[in-house]
């Protein structure tokens, strides 16, 4: 089944004034934000650059200086979008990311120029570093975390300067960003909000579904999920959701590249599958079962035994996973006895909540026929 890469393969040709701006431009473009364009693409939204010559000067760079965390496929689909003329036309600016571990936060965006007078906003997700990671745990007991903010004040700043249209999107976290910073603006940065993509992005505690902000731009957020979505069923959606094929399994599925494509748009499903919803119910009613301030004592010491590690992305934890496997086993060895019985409890409820929805999972038998 073909993929984005294969849409653009077919697609790319055709300008966005020949063939308007579509879902599958919304996945791709909201994915675009992962690439680090420091030095590239200019913080200053004056100072536009093509996105076919931003894409050519981060190609050319030496390996050993791109981000750990990309994959060949992330370089592949760059390469095609600098190509076509759908894509390498747009003009990129406004670049700006930060990681801050003190705040435990981890932020980027880009603007892009479509062309028409309208601007793309394209929040990133999760990347690599280990505070990233911590900061969307955070989402489970807190609201605003540091990036929704920064999200917003990111939205008025392209509102300044761009007088069309918005679109926002972004990919995981990325699109929790996207709905954040379009429900909590202005309301006369709101209603030139057109679209906002969320794919596969977590949700928000349902005090958010009672904001105004919300309410008036729900119609308008454009959410997808694979069919087995497990980082995108996380908290609640009170908007509806479309769920998209993915030829992957599992975890594995929140990768832009697994999810399929025809023609201009999504191969759509009609629902989760067991092992979607088999997910969903387990952990939120796991969490529905832990008070705000256990979640933050959890997240805490979760982050806590990562951290004596000293490795700081992802990529590092894995690279010795032998020698930090070890370091952390001893490192919880000596939590003290309360936040001992803590950890224990909540996996215990994770487990209570996993086997009261295994329904969900395996399909029930119908009792054999007993023969005459």
């Amino acid at each position: 089944m073909a993929n984005i890469l294969d849409y653009l393969a077919w697609r790319g040709d055709l300008t966005l004034e020949q063939a308007p701006l579509n879902d599958v431009d919304g996945l791709i473009l909201s994915w675009l934000s992962y690439i680090p364009f420091g030095g590239i693409v200019s913080r200053q939204f004056s100072k536009p650059v093509l996105l076919s010559h931003a894409a050519e000067a981060f190609l050319k760079k030496p390996a050993s200086r791109r981000h750990d965390s990309l994959i060949p496929q992330d370089l592949e689909l760059l390469r095609a979008m600098g190509a076509s003329r759908r894509f390498g036309s747009l003009r990129l600016c406004g670049y700006y990311q930060y990681t801050d571990h003190k705040v435990q936060s981890q932020f980027a965006a880009l603007a892009v120029a479509l062309g028409n007078g309208s601007c793309f906003v394209s929040y990133r997700g999760t990347d690599d570093t280990l505070v990233g990671w911590k900061e969307d745990l955070n989402m489970a007991f807190l609201m605003p975390v540091p990036s929704q903010l920064s999200a917003l004040r990111y939205l008025e700043r392209v509102a300044d300067v761009v007088a069309g249209a918005l679109v926002l999107g972004g990919h995981s976290k990325g699109g929790n960003l996207a709905a954040y910073a379009a429900a909590l603006c202005p309301p006369e940065i709101q209603d030139r909000i057109v679209r906002v993509f969320c794919n596969d992005s977590p949700g928000f505690p349902e005090t958010m579904a009672t904001r105004p902000g919300y309410q008036s731009i729900r119609d308008r957020l454009r959410t997808f999920v694979p069919q087995s979505s497990v980082i995108g069923m996380l908290l609640e959606h009170e908007e509806e959701y479309t769920v998209v094929h993915s030829h992957e399994s599992g975890i594995m599925q929140h990768s832009p590249f697994s999810w399929d494509v025809l023609g201009d748009h999504f191969v759509c499903v009609d629902g989760l599958s067991r092992q979607g919803q088999f997910v969903d119910k387990t952990l939120n009613r796991w969490l529905a079962e832990l008070t705000p301030v256990q979640r933050e004592r959890v997240v805490d010491t979760l982050y806590a035994v990562l951290d004596e590690t000293q490795a700081t992305t992802v990529t590092e934890l894995t690279d010795k996973w032998l020698h930090n496997a070890g370091v952390m086993h001893r490192f919880m060895q000596h939590l003290d006895e309360d936040t001992r019985r803590l950890m224990n409890n909540t996996f215990n409820l994770l487990l209570r909540s996993a086997r009261r929805n295994v329904g969900t999972f395996i399909p029930t038998r119908s009792p054999a026929k007993t023969e005459e």
